[in-house]
Formats: C-alpha cells, sequence, structure tokens
C-alpha cells in the first residue's frame, strides 16, 4: 500500500500542488491506519497456516484457510461502512487545512471504497506465504504499483481530477493486485485447498480463536502506532502547510524506501513459521540473521541515497522550495530510522514467527505511544525544537522496542512458543 499511496503524491504533487498533497495525505489516513490492521490479521493466518503446514496438518490448515477468508470479508465491509460515515468528524479531529479539505474528504471516501481489496489481497497473500509462496505477492503489488502510476497520470495529469483522480487510481490498483492474487490461488485451488461451498466459509472456532489471539494484539500493536502517528501528523498539520506536506511526504517517502526490508521480513515470518511448526528451531534462527544482513545492506543503500541527493529524492514529489528546504532536513533526521527499522523487522519476524501476541502488543505500545509520542513532548515541549521535534522523536521511537527484540531473540524461549502441539 505504501508504494501505492507514495505514487499518488508523486503525482499530485507535481500537477496539483501543496493543496493537493495535504489532501491525499490527509484524506489518506484511515487507509494508512486500517491497512496495518489488515497485515496484523493477514500475518496472523500466515503464521497459523504456516505452521500447520510444516506441521503436515492438512485438514486443519483447509478449515482455517475457510474461516481466515470470511473473517477479512466481515472486517473489511464493517471499516468501509464506518469510514464514510465518520468522514468529516475524522478530518476535523486531524486538523485539516481547510484549501485541502475538499480533496482530502473525496481521498477518504473512494480510498474506503477500495477497502475490501487491501482486506482481501492481503489476506490472500497471508496465505500464499502461509504455504511457502512468497515471489508472488511481489509480482502482484508490482502490477498494482504499474496500474496505480497509469491511472495517477491518467486521472491527474490528463483528466484533471485531483485528488479523486488519484483516489480511483489507488481504489482500481489495489483491485488490481486483490484479482490476480485470487486468481492465482483459484488456479491452484487444489494445492491450497480452496473451495467455492457454504460450508467452506464456515467461521470455524479454534482458527479463528487462534487468529484473533494473534491479530488482534498485533493489530492493537498497529493501531497504537498509527494513532501516535496521527497524534504527530495533527500537530504537525498545525503548523501550517508547507510543514504538513513535507510532512505528508517524508511519512510516504519514509515507507516507500523501507518497504524492501518490511516485505522481506513478512517472507521471514512465515519461513520462521514453517521451521518452528517442523521443530528446525536452528534454521528459523538463521533465518532471522539472513534477514538482519539483507535488511541492514539496504538501509546503508537507502540512506547514501537520501545523504547525496536529498533535494533530487525529495523532489520528485514537490516543486516547492520551502517544502524542499525542509524535506531535506527531514530525510537527515530518518537515516537514523532506516537502520534502526532493518534491526527491529529482522529480530521481529521471530517475535511474529513464533505467534508471541503479547511480546508484539507491548512492543507496539513501546513504540506508538511511550517512545513517539513521549519523545515528541519533551522535543517539542522542553528542548523547543519545534516541528523538528516531531521528526527526531519519530526517528528515534523504534531504538527501545529494536532492543527489547534482540534480547527476546537471544533469550531463546521462542524455541518454545508455538500454536500447533
Amino acid at each position: 500500500s505504501s508504494d501505492v499511496c507514495s505514487s499518488d503524491l508523486m503525482v499530485i504533487g507535481q500537477f496539483v500542488g501543496n493543496t493537493g498533497t495535504a489532501g491525499v495525505s490527509i484524506g489518506g489516513e484511515i487507509s494508512d491506519f486500517l491497512t496495518p490492521v489488515a497485515t496484523a490479521f493477514a500475518t496472523a493466518g500466515q503464521i497459523y497456516i504456516a505452521q500447520l503446514s510444516g506441521a503436515k496438518r492438512d485438514r486443519e490448515q483447509k478449515e482455517a484457510i475457510g474461516s481466515f477468508l470470511s473473517l477479512n470479508i466481515l472486517m473489511s465491509v464493517t471499516f468501509m461502512l464506518i469510514t464514510i460515515l465518520l468522514r468529516r468528524p475524522i478530518l476535523n479531529m486531524l486538523n485539516c487545512p481547510q484549501e485541502a479539505y475538499r480533496q482530502a474528504e473525496n481521498y477518504m471516501v473512494i480510498t474506503a471504497i477500495g477497502m475490501p481489496f487491501i482486506f482481501g489481497y492481503n489476506a490472500v497473500c497471508g496465505i500464499l506465504r502461509g504455504m511457502g509462496e512468497s515471489k508472488r505477492p511481489m509480482i502482484f503489488i508490482i502490477v498494482a504499483a504499474i496500474v496505480n502510476i497509469f491511472l495517477d497520470l491518467l486521472l491527474v495529469a490528463v483528466i484533471p481530477l485531483e485528488a479523486a483522480g488519484t483516489a480511483i487510481a489507488t481504489a482500481a490498483s489495489q483491485g488490481a493486485s486483490f484479482l490476480a492474487a485470487f486468481l492465482y490461488m483459484y488456479k491452484n485451488r487444489e494445492a491450497f485447498g480452496l473451495e467455492f461451498k457454504p460450508e467452506y466459509f464456515k467461521l470455524r472456532k479454534e482458527p479463528i480463536v487462534v487468529v484473533l489471539k494473534l491479530g488482534l494484539p498485533q493489530a492493537a500493536r498497529s493501531i497504537l502506532v498509527r494513532i501516535s502517528m496521527l497524534w504527530v501528523n495533527s500537530s504537525v498539520n498545525s503548523y501550517g502547510l508547507v510543514a504538513s506536506s513535507t510532512n505528508s511526504i517524508g511519512n510516504k517517502l519514509q515507507k516507500f524506501l523501507e518497504i524492501f526490508s518490511s516485505s522481506l521480513a513478512q517472507a521471514s515470518g512465515a519461513m520462521i513459521g514453517q521451521n518452528l511448526g517442523a521443530r528446525k528451531t536452528d534454521r528459523a534462527k538463521q533465518v532471522v540473521h539472513y534477514c538482519l544482513v539483507s535488511c541492514l545492506a539496504f538501509a546503508a543503500l537507502v540512506s547514501l541515497l537520501v545523504w547525496l541527493f536529498p533535494r533530487t529524492v525529495f523532489g520528485i514529489f514537490t516543486r516547492d522550495p520551502e517544502v524542499l528546504d525542509m524535506g531535506v532536513k527531514y530525510l537527515y533526521i530518518m537515516i537514523i530510522h532506516f537502520f534502526v527499522t532493518a534491526v527491529i523487522l529482522a529480530y521481529q519476524s521471530m517475535v511474529i514467527g513464533a505467534g508471541n501476541a503479547k511480546l508484539n502488543f507491548i512492543i507496539g505500545i513501546m513504540d506508538g505511544i511511550v517512545c513517539k509520542i513521549g519523545l515528541s513532548l519533551i522535543l517539542v515541549n522542553v528542548a523547543n525544537m519545534g516541528v523538528y521535534g516531531y521528526f527526531w522523536a519519530t526517528s528515534l521511537s523504534r531504538i527501545i522496542p529494536a532492543i527489547v527484540c534482540i534480547i527476546y531473540f537471544v533469550r531463546g524461549s521462542w524455541k518454545n512458543k508455538l500454536l500447533v502441539k
């Protein structure tokens, strides 16, 4: 989702300007808020299915897949309706600048309609990864990105629909990625145990309880992180349109530059789940080490890019000289975040792969509430750093959670943390 939204900001920033940038960013807050929830439950299903696959429990695996798909359909429709009904109170809460209000509202409503595609894509790809197919999900998201960029240019640069055009492009690209993923699963339905019978999609107690047990704490963790980001973004928005645009672009750019590490950590979590299900703890440990080296190497590459060419990188999204000046400083600050994120993603893949929902929840509280909001209050109100205090707080917020994940890995208690007995 982050690469899709990044293309929205890229096109809107070049062809509409700061009002469009703020509108897309603020209007996309709920989509950004709920996408990690979809990912959390997808990861929960992925890990449970991975451990069932590793333990060769075919019948339970088939029942888990059917129940998991039904649960995601129900959640996505519920979130879609809530977002559409409460769009204006949400925008008011976010201190949306009046000049960007209409664009933000249009973007929020249209992307909310695409919510079932987000949950559907994440659910199907969670199943694929859980059963060892990690290459296809990346292909599907590349398809989505291509569709999104093409439609962004068509509906903003050629047909001037502004933020509504980028929202249509985003929803259509998410629909394309979901359709591609589902068709692949349907084509290989015998391997995945997919059936189109009412009984297959029944919400069975055991798999639903396990998925909720894993997914709810992880979703709560994601929500806490997003709440902290909403608070930070709302606070930054109060500094005016330049600060709001800089923060909007910076947030999306940061996610985009970390997408390789995030994808690698997701794949690692599935591999760890399969190895733990098969009682191969040494191989699970090895996966973490490979993930760490790869993520750190990519973080070094990204950091070198933004250090040498910060204005060029930020200039992809905007032409405003004031936003570019602030954006350069933003990218320099975020270099620390790139490296810390690489570390936490690698070691947290063991927390997720082992199904340790409790620790995942604690990490979310530390990352989202204690560190990000706590540091923001100190740096802005005590150190008087102004808007840059929020940027520094975001950059430093993951250091303590990363240390906790490392300690968990070194202690080795994950060796006995299994979902499948």
